[in-house]
């Protein structure tokens, strides 16, 4: 698989395709994309969500991606990596905080927008940072830097309403390094046993629910939950997944069992949950 590398500390383009522009792909740094234009769909991680104008998705390194265009549609790419927050006159607090909510975004599919107010805060935005890198008029660049800056702080606040309230960038790598784990091997319940997280960070069992519950306040698979939870209805909202489907997907046994988890985790069911959440 291609695995795309940015030379430069960000990168911004912008285009209208047809077609797919491009196979599935990996990168080694983030990329916003923004649906200015145009119908499709995204396909994240083997994970498929619809695109409209207005849209904006967050990849981040080693994400596998690509685009299934339906109708023409025009596309801003803003690619940029650890390299351009360090280095672009942010508050040290700043760019730590960052840093932590960017590389812990791993991964919610779809587009990132959580806070409706932000999603009318970013088109102006986005249509800013064209014309600024089309015009390179007097200050441009550093023009440019502002708007980027203000655009990747939107998409943080946006991430870190998924991050567990006592998670910040003060608390321990290792259990930061749990959280990211849990993320990575959300869809393989066999690796979330507490026997295999124990194993993997070198921790002792009886000590590992302790040691997590100190540093997120909640229990490893209380966050387990919530986490599954919250891709589950990502997927019922965003995509056209059958349960059986979705159930396949977070290793359910059938589609009973997932029932029976999503109902215990918000007293409805996913059926019940779709139907409410695309009548708005």
């Amino acid at each position: 698989m291609e695995k795309e590398v940015l030379h430069e500390s960000y990168s911004i383009k912008y285009a209208t395709f047809d077609v797919c522009p491009k196979p599935a792909h990996q990168h080694t740094f983030f990329e916003l994309v923004y649906i200015l234009s145009g119908t499709g769909m995204q396909c994240i991680n083997k994970s498929t969500f619809k695109y409209q104008p207005g849209h904006l998705f967050l990849l981040t390194p080693e994400d596998c991606h690509s685009f299934d265009v339906h109708t023409t549609s025009q596309m801003v790419f803003l690619q940029f990596n650890d390299i351009y927050i360090q280095n672009n006159s942010l508050v040290a607090e700043n760019v730590r905080r960052l840093e932590f909510i960017l590389q812990n975004a791993n991964h919610q599919p779809g587009c990132i927008f959580r806070n409706k107010a932000d999603k009318l805060l970013v088109n102006p935005i986005i249509e800013a940072i064209i014309r600024e890198h089309e015009n390179k008029d007097l200050y441009n660049q550093e023009l440019v830097h502002q708007l980027v800056n203000t655009l990747i702080i939107i998409v943080a606040r946006n991430i870190a309403k998924y991050l567990p309230e006592k998670v910040n960038v003060s608390t321990e790598e290792k259990a930061l390094d749990i959280l990211q784990y849990i993320q990575h091997h959300i869809y393989d319940p066999g690796k979330l046993k507490a026997e295999a997280v124990s194993s993997h960070f070198g921790i002792s069992n009886s000590y590992l629910g302790r040691y997590f519950k100190r540093h997120t306040n909640e229990t490893m698979q209380g966050y387990i939950g919530k986490y599954k939870t919250k891709l589950i209805q990502h997927r019922l909202k965003f995509s056209d997944k059958r349960l059986n489907e979705i159930a396949d997907e977070f290793s359910f046994v059938d589609v009973s069992h997932l029932n029976k988890f999503f109902i215990q985790q918000t007293s409805i069911s996913p059926t019940a949950y779709r139907s409410t959440v695309r009548m708005h």
